[in-house]
């Protein structure tokens, strides 16, 4: 699909938590995160996270230097969801 999308001339970047079905598929671009399969953008409510996924999505498609690349996010799936721990605490005291 996204081979498609860009032979229109609409450039594409794929968030991906599967690096190794990545290499294979060989998108355009691709954004890596060391998620859970299925929480590509990580867990509820942790909009900072979240927003910093789309960004670097965003940076790699105007940044990418050849097809194919994969640009690797630098946080682990630990943290994140002890980040989103907090918040969900947070949220639940209603801070």
């Amino acid at each position: 699909m996204q081979r498609a999308v860009e032979r229109r001339g609409i450039p594409t970047v794929s968030p991906s938590v599967a690096r190794d079905v990545t290499e294979h598929a060989k998108p355009p671009r691709a954004v890596f995160l060391p998620f859970m399969m299925g929480h590509h953008f990580g867990v509820p409510f942790h909009r900072e996270l979240q927003r910093r996924i789309i960004l670097e999505c965003l940076d790699h498609l105007v940044h990418a230097r050849e097809s194919g690349e994969i640009r690797a996010l630098p946080i682990t799936w630990a943290q994140a969801r002890k980040e989103g721990v907090e918040l969900e605490r947070l949220r639940a005291e209603g801070v």
